[in-house]
């Protein structure tokens, strides 16, 4: 999302998927999940350090919910058998890999889609190493998307 009197450019689509520890009790379940059973399980938040916060993005009213401050505390919560998250697919790539995460076999509702913008503060007055650093931003997530796109197929 892009905060509220901001304009940005769209860099890409980033797919969410939610995962916890593969002895987790949700995976012992054995099924489907539904709501009702994550419900009844520590949800991982990460902070929105937003301007305005909306508590609802991405979220489960569970009975328990950790909120912590950065991805990787979210990650290793989660590797650590800690609950439950949907995560970044590209953040979790290894640990799905390596058996530190597994997804969970949601009923509905396993993925979801968010557009990662690039948003500058006033563009107006950025200086020339903000341009650049901006083009430089676009150029490797293009490239990066590109490269994606030849080795594993199109982005849904």
């Amino acid at each position: 999302m892009i905060p509220p009197g901001f304009l940005g450019d769209p860099l890409r689509p980033l797919r969410l998927i939610a995962a916890a520890h593969p002895e987790h009790p949700l995976h012992q379940l054995d099924r489907p999940l539904t709501l009702q059973d994550l419900r009844r399980h520590r949800h991982l938040v990460v902070r929105d350090t937003g301007a305005t916060r909306d508590r609802k993005t991405g979220t489960v009213e569970a009975e328990q919910r950790w909120t912590v401050s950065h991805m990787a505390s979210s990650v290793e919560a989660a590797c650590m058998g800690l609950g439950f998250a949907w995560f970044p697919e590209d953040r979790i790539r290894d640990e799905l890999a390596s058996g530190r995460l597994k997804l969970l076999p949601l009923r509905e509702g396993g993925e979801g889609w968010v557009q990662l913008y690039l948003v500058l503060a006033d563009p107006d007055f950025a200086g020339p190493g903000t341009r650049r650093l901006a083009a430089i931003i676009r150029d490797t997530v293009s490239a990066e998307c590109a490269q994606r796109r030849h080795t594993e197929g199109p982005v849904a």
